[in-house]
């Protein structure tokens, strides 16, 4: 769980920064809550990167979270403005997976 928020910190710190020095948007708040988006999903790819979950509870739990982005991001800006942050999340997770699948044990964690 650690490492876990450790992803989620470091992910949303580099995300910020990127977006906050190269494509500097006019809207602040719009920046973090994308970066917190980013680093959210690098954090919970990370914590479902075990065999204590299935693949079906992996899913559910990640539409789960893309339905918390999505209702955060409705009440904080509107929804065309929400729903890039799932965009994102699903990139990062699918990257995740997909960068774990390379691997013989097929997991980041080792």
């Amino acid at each position: 769980m650690k490492k876990a928020l450790l992803y989620f910190l470091l992910g949303t710190v580099v995300s910020f920064l990127i977006n906050y020095f190269f494509y500097s948007s006019e809207n602040i708040g719009l920046d973090i809550y994308y970066a917190i988006a980013f680093g959210f999903a690098w954090g919970i790819a990370y914590y479902l990167d075990t065999p204590n979950f299935t693949l079906p509870q992996k899913l559910g739990l990640s539409f789960l979270a893309m339905a918390i982005l999505v209702a955060v991001g409705a009440l904080l800006f509107n929804l065309e403005l929400a729903i890039p942050s799932v965009l994102k999340f699903s990139t990062v997770f699918v990257a995740y997976y997909l960068i774990a699948s390379f691997r013989a044990g097929k997991t980041l964690r080792d």
